[in-house]
């Protein structure tokens, strides 16, 4: 049994007040029980429901009442600009990776071997260190998940097809 206040019970997109901030990676943003460490010292316990994948501004509401605001922590990333973005994140969404969509560029986990890729579809690719929120899943929050069907996490000679 704990003694750290626990947090329960997530709030999105919160506009309150909060007591504290706590700063998560993309990959630390997906959890349901674990203990976290608020950007001030301040230690608590998470145990939601179920595996969630927390976005910035999201709160998480402790056992006290206190709001602990949620942000994405700078990461390494790829910065991806060139012509035909659209082109170019239909090829990163066909390789299931996290991909954050912005007007005029993409982001994405460093990644070599889709640095590779995406420079061979004359992609201007650039190494960089920011907050990482890609989107969702198809159906609201979520997650898309890279995965694997041969030797590499990015080989992927299997069909999407609706064809039956």
């Amino acid at each position: 049994m704990t003694t750290l206040p626990l947090a329960q019970t997530l709030h999105r997109h919160s506009h309150a007040e909060y007591a504290a901030s706590v700063t998560l990676s993309y990959d630390d943003r997906f959890l349901r029980r674990k203990r976290l460490v608020a950007d001030d010292g301040t230690a608590f316990v998470v145990d939601l429901e179920k595996t969630t994948s927390l976005d910035q501004g999201d709160a998480l509401e402790l056992s006290d009442g206190r709001l602990i605001n949620v942000r994405a922590a700078a990461e390494d990333v790829l910065i991806v600009t060139g012509p035909n973005l659209p082109r170019l994140a239909w090829h990163i969404g066909n390789r299931h990776t996290p991909c954050q969509i912005e007007a005029d560029r993409l982001l994405i986990q460093r990644d070599p071997v889709i640095k590779h890729m995406l420079e061979h579809l004359d992609a201007i690719v650039v190494e960089g260190k920011e907050p990482f929120t890609p989107e969702g899943g198809a159906y609201g929050h979520g997650r898309t998940h890279a995965h694997e069907h041969g030797h590499s996490a990015h080989d992927h000679s299997h069909d999407h097809s609706h064809a039956h």
